[in-house]
């Protein structure tokens, strides 16, 4: 049943993200509104209203016709334009950035309702032009569907005009460096609330150890499923990787203090999520990644953008402050406050060396890259006097102190 549940959230999120959710339902939508304009311009209160009207009506046939391909061709015309600036900014995007922000471009809520209108407009048009046929009586127009469909036309081409700015807005380094981080800061500030660091995680007697069933990197757990299984089995349980981390199948991933039956254990195994890809809504630290590995790629010799990796190490130290002063809890406990989960989390020094090491190592013979580390690590220090923070401030303050004399003899 858990991995039923894990299956159809996984399912639903993809489905979610996909850059064809939104447009199919908005084309639907509609399909809808065709059929409801349809019927009513050929219902009697339609008649009757097209009859008091007589800038409302179109006698012929023709004249509607050309109209409705006109729009149909036109709009067409416009989604493959548009979308072609798409895949031009994702092609860029990945070449100058990485590859791993692709999602939230492709993810676009905009993207999506504007392809979804595009695609509905042109679902409208056709089916429209399909409602013009000969009767017994005369010729069947929909002049108020016309009319209408007219209408969403105008509205299309603002749509378009609005599309354009955002579409160049959307590919500035530093909107794409703030979505990464107010997505990370949020899930950051929803995991660490803690104002003191906890104290360290309590080690258990692994009487039963539960052995990963698939390769991939572990985000969380189905923290619900496990607590049940805890109060039926009496029995606490301590996951043993970090969030973030790669698995390869067969090698232990929970420990229990108690021996539990097979059929537990292959129940605990379901509710342990490792994924073959990564999410920030999962799993914050990979925010943190997205923002080094940005800012990694802009320190390369083809790209050679310190402004865009300062704009990164911003964020970062942003983050490193929060969590510098926030902390996560490592132990889930049941509603008698009896420890039935214990959580193996990263540490800041952990994520501090992980993000920023890598960043140093690329641009430390950088001086904007130099004086930026400095000056971000000095306000880290000053905030909390961390171990990690000092040595490596130490270690930046030699290294351009050691450029600054060998550029004196140079000169």
């Amino acid at each position: 049943m858990v991995k039923i549940k894990i299956w159809i959230k996984d399912r639903y999120r993809q489905a979610v993200n996909s850059i064809a959710f939104y447009p199919a339902i908005i084309a639907i939508s509609f399909l809808l509104i065709s059929f409801l304009s349809i019927s009513f311009d050929f219902s009697e209160q339609g008649k009757q209203f097209k009859s008091q009207l007589h800038l409302l009506r179109l006698r012929d046939a023709s004249t509607a016709r050309s109209i409705i391909s006109s729009i149909a061709a036109g709009i067409i015309s416009l989604t493959v334009f548009s979308f072609s600036m798409v895949m031009i900014v994702l092609n860029q995007t990945a070449s100058q950035m990485s590859n791993r922000i692709l999602d939230k471009l492709i993810g676009s809520r905009f993207h999506q309702v504007v392809l979804g209108v595009y695609v509905g407009t042109i679902v409208y048009a056709l089916f429209l032009l399909s409602s013009i046929r000969d009767i017994d009586s005369g010729i069947r127009i929909p002049a108020l569907s016309t009319y209408l469909l007219i209408l969403i036309t105008i509205l299309d081409v603002f749509l378009f005009i609005y599309f354009l700015h955002y579409i160049t807005q959307s590919v500035k380094y530093e909107v794409i460096i703030r979505r990464i981080f107010k997505e990370t800061k949020l899930q950051l500030e929803h995991k660490c609330c803690l104002s003191e660091e906890p104290s360290a995680s309590p080690l258990i007697e692994n009487a039963s150890v539960i052995y990963s069933e698939a390769s991939g990197i572990y985000e969380n757990f189905e923290k619900h499923s496990l607590l049940d299984i805890c109060h039926e089995n009496d029995c606490t349980l301590q996951i043993l990787p970090a969030p973030g981390t790669f698995i390869l199948k067969g090698l232990p991933i929970v420990n229990s203090d108690k021996r539990l039956p097979r059929d537990v254990m292959s129940k605990i195994n379901d509710s342990v999520n490792i994924r073959v890809t990564e999410s920030v809504e999962e799993n914050f630290f990979y925010g943190f990644r997205q923002l080094s590995e940005v800012a990694i790629k802009a320190l390369s010799p083809g790209i050679n953008d310190p402004g865009t990796a300062i704009e990164c190490m911003r964020a970062l130290f942003k983050l490193y402050a929060h969590r510098l002063c926030h902390f996560p809890d490592n132990v889930i406990k049941n509603e008698k406050y009896k420890t039935r989960i214990i959580i193996n989390e990263l540490s800041f020094e952990d994520i501090f060396e992980t993000t920023l090491l890598p960043i140093w190592d690329y641009g430390k013979n950088d001086r904007m890259i130099q004086h930026e580390i400095r000056h971000l690590l000095t306000m880290l220090f000053s905030l909390n006097q961390n171990t990690s923070v000092e040595q490596l401030l130490h270690e930046v303050e030699l290294k351009i102190l050691k450029e600054n004399k060998s550029n004196k003899n140079i000169l």
